[in-house]
């Protein structure tokens, strides 16, 4: 009797199948011959066309898999025929050769063999068609029947199923990468550079963004071709963002517990191709012809003066543990590329999605970096926002802020000069990093997020917090040069509530995901303004609006850079789903028509104003922090807090509860000089926020912060053009409306 290790699931056997024909079954397909193959070269790695040696075209393949017995190329023509050609060089653990004649736009893949041993980690199989990780284009979609997985998925006995190999042929049933010709210099293209104190970040998804944009031709919606339409990027003018970071477009596959209830991965937070864009934003095809519209996309947004930022996963692939399937690195070296416990059957899981690459070792470093730098340097993109940022920064196991990641992004020269922004936390042990990252990195600030939503629903027991995260939050990032630009403001993002649904929801509605309302978060921070969801009644939903201006002109006016995220300026909801990660449809999609909408298109209008005011001042995007401390005789501070009494804050009022809070910022004393050594001057401003359910007095400072105020924006009124331009004395008592912020211009 045999050992469940040593069986095999038979080849062409479809018991287990998807209902599908194996790719040994019927009679055989003519197979073309075997081409030439000549050494070529261990570098670049992966599969690069180029002019050879007499001038003879073809592509040079390179594949790192260290532990590998055998690599063969496979070639697949239209017919979907393939052909085997073996690498037989092996140069510092890269498998390389030139293949005659082999032309941009072909298809392949890679078989590699080696030993079946799970228990230390050997998880070879020629059996199973392997996506190149340096694959510029990939054509095809990931579905999962069971032929794509190494081992046996559906053996009887699950707790072993993972040690049994299966012998079916993938090749029918995965993507496959495609050759691409790289010829673009990018001499036409102006990088807008904008300052980081300067940036407004706008999150969106490529596809969500335009899929129901009435001014983009419909064969272009949800696409990058979508994207580069000028109607596109008239909102974002009008808006006034200077950069757009994209939710994850790296080839990604769908999981299979999403397949399996008919739903797809939306978000994108699955990679699974690092070189290639998501192929199935491309308007104009799959093979090859998504790099250019990806290219051309880029150059539009740059000529509208925004940059392009990627969100990436490095921390992780669709590979899942050892129960998932074999695509493409688990089958190259899985020991190689992937963190395994001491039972090395097993994964080690920093991020919940089942695996985490080991950044550690050099060639999984090297991944990552040339897929960095092939972005920047030849798909043109400015920055990247790096999910789960912590398990990049762990060593062995601890997060390590020394670790070999941040200490190579630190001095690569391409790299350190592009915007990097970390999620600063995993699910591992002492993950969460907030304020630890070295500088020339920004960081997500949750705790802003979490103050702002605390504050305005009147659950902070006193207004240090607030005070800190207003300011910059000094206490996270006035440490080792950084400034306050390290902090990337947020108070929603593309998981959690949308603005809208904050103050629309008390609770999670997340049954449309099919997991019985157990996924996502619990701990919103919302307030449903006393109406669970969606209302007729005019007063709650007018409270509502309010709530939403008070939300956007608190981000807008905090120091640090702000990030809206695409729909919140115009009241996009999801229906109360807070996890919307598998929603490919209307709950996640831009409804454009709310535009129409007075209410809401006066929340677009004031959105709009707010990032032209911040444009407009200096005082309000610092590249310094505040010192708090008199600059000149008169007494005069960069910036002074208040109570209600118009009186300035004692240690003891940042300690008592509160629902008001008054912040002076000074125009005078803005450290640093202009691009032509003058010193930076500007208004100065009082603003005044009330998060109480009632009308509040509150006296407005006299000499030496002001003579008189001019109010700019008063959140109260829904028509903001008629908001502006009351003038008060100084010394005066206002009333405050209730839940309200007001601006004031120092006159």
């Amino acid at each position: 009797m045999t050992s469940a290790a040593e069986q095999r699931a038979p080849a062409g056997d479809p018991a287990a199948g998807s209902g599908q024909p194996s790719a040994t079954n019927g009679a055989r397909r003519a197979v073309p011959p075997v081409p030439a193959v000549w050494p070529g070269t261990p570098t670049p790695l992966g599969a690069r066309f180029r002019v050879g040696p007499d001038g003879v075209a073809g592509t040079n393949f390179a594949l790192w898999a260290a532990g590998a017995e055998a690599v063969r190329v496979s070639l697949f023509d239209e017919q979907g025929r393939e052909t085997r050609v073996p690498l037989t060089e092996l140069t510092h653990e890269i498998w390389h050769g030139f293949v005659p004649g082999v032309m941009p736009g072909q298809r392949y893949g890679y078989r590699v063999e080696g030993r079946w041993d799970p228990w230390t980690g050997a998880r070879w199989n020629p059996a199973k068609l392997l996506l190149d990780p340096y694959a510029r284009a990939v054509d095809g979609e990931f579905g999962l029947p069971p032929e794509v997985y190494g081992h046996v998925r559906d053996w009887p006995d699950q707790s072993v199923a993972d040690t049994v190999r299966d012998e079916r042929d993938s090749a029918p049933y995965v993507p496959k990468g495609v050759v691409v010709h790289d010829d673009d210099d990018w001499s036409d293209d102006r990088r807008p550079k904008t300052p980081w104190a300067d940036s407004v970040i706008y999150e969106l998804h490529v596809r969500g963004f335009t899929r129901l944009h009435p001014g983009i031709p419909e064969e272009l919606r949800g696409t990058y071709a979508g994207l580069a339409h000028p109607a596109a990027i008239e909102h974002l003018v009008k808006l006034g963002v200077t950069a757009v970071e994209l939710l994850p477009v790296h080839q990604f596959a769908h999981e299979d517990h999403l397949l399996r209830r008919g739903l797809k991965n939306y978000w994108g937070y699955n990679s699974i191709g690092y070189f290639a864009p998501h192929a199935a934003y491309a308007a104009s095809g799959t093979t090859g012809q998504q790099v250019g519209e990806f290219k051309r996309m880029v150059r539009a947004l740059h000529a509208a003066g925004i940059e392009v930022i990627l969100d990436v996963v490095y921390n992780h692939t669709a590979e899942a543990g050892e129960l998932g399937p074999t695509l493409s690195l688990k089958g190259i070296d899985n020991r190689g590329y992937y963190r395994l416990q001491d039972d090395a059957r097993r994964y080690a899981d920093y991020t919940g999605c089942g695996n985490t690459l080991h950044v550690v070792r050099p060639q999984v470093l090297r991944l990552i970096t040339d897929s960095l730098r092939y972005w920047v340097t030849e798909m043109g993109v400015d920055g990247f926002r790096f999910d789960l940022a912590a398990a990049l920064a762990r060593s062995m196991h601890d997060v390590d802020m020394l670790s070999p990641f941040l200490a190579v992004i630190a001095q690569d020269p391409v790299l350190r000069r592009v915007k990097l922004i970390a999620e600063p936390w995993d699910i591992g042990s002492g993950g969460y990093q907030v304020g630890a990252f070295p500088p020339l990195w920004t960081e997500w600030n949750d705790r802003y997020r979490n103050a702002v939503r605390d504050f305005w629903r009147h659950a902070l027991p006193d207004v240090r917090e607030m005070g800190y995260r207003l300011s910059g939050s000094s206490d996270l990032y006035a440490w080792g040069g950084r400034r306050p630009y390290a902090s990337v403001n947020f108070v929603t993002a593309h998981d959690g509530f949308t603005l809208r649904d904050l103050v629309s929801y008390g609770t999670k509605h997340n049954e449309a995901n099919g997991e019985n309302n157990r996924d996502g978060t619990d701990d919103n921070r919302s307030w449903n303004c006393g109406t669970e969801g969606e209302t007729g009644d005019e007063r709650v939903r007018a409270l509502r609006r309010r709530q939403l201006r008070n939300l956007l002109t608190t981000l807008l006016l905090s120091t640090g850079v702000p990030m809206l995220v695409a729909g919140d300026e115009l009241g996009r909801t999801q229906r109360g789903n807070n996890n919307a990660y598998c929603q490919d449809n209307e709950i996640s999609w831009l409804d454009w028509s709310l535009l129409e909408e007075p209410g809401w298109r006066a929340l677009f209008d004031l959105t709009s104003r707010l990032i032209a005011l911040r444009h407009r001042h200096p005082v309000l995007r610092r590249r310094a922090f505040f010192s708090g401390r008199a600059q000149t005789a008169d007494g005069l501070r960069d910036l002074a807090w208040f109570t209600p009494r118009g009186a300035e804050m004692t240690e003891g009022d940042w300690y008592a509860p509160a629902a008001t809070l008054g912040m002076y910022l000074s125009g005078r004393d803005i450290p640093g000089r202009d691009e032509r050594g003058a010193p930076v001057v500007d208004d100065s401003f009082l603003a005044v926020l009330h998060a109480g359910d009632r009308p509040a007095p509150f006296v407005l400072p006299g000499p030496p912060w002001a003579d008189r105020y001019e109010v700019v924006v008063d959140t109260s009124a829904e028509d903001q053009e008629r908001a502006p331009g009351t003038v008060h004395r100084a010394g005066a008592e206002i009333t405050v409306p209730a839940r309200a912020v007001l601006l004031l211009r120092v006159a």
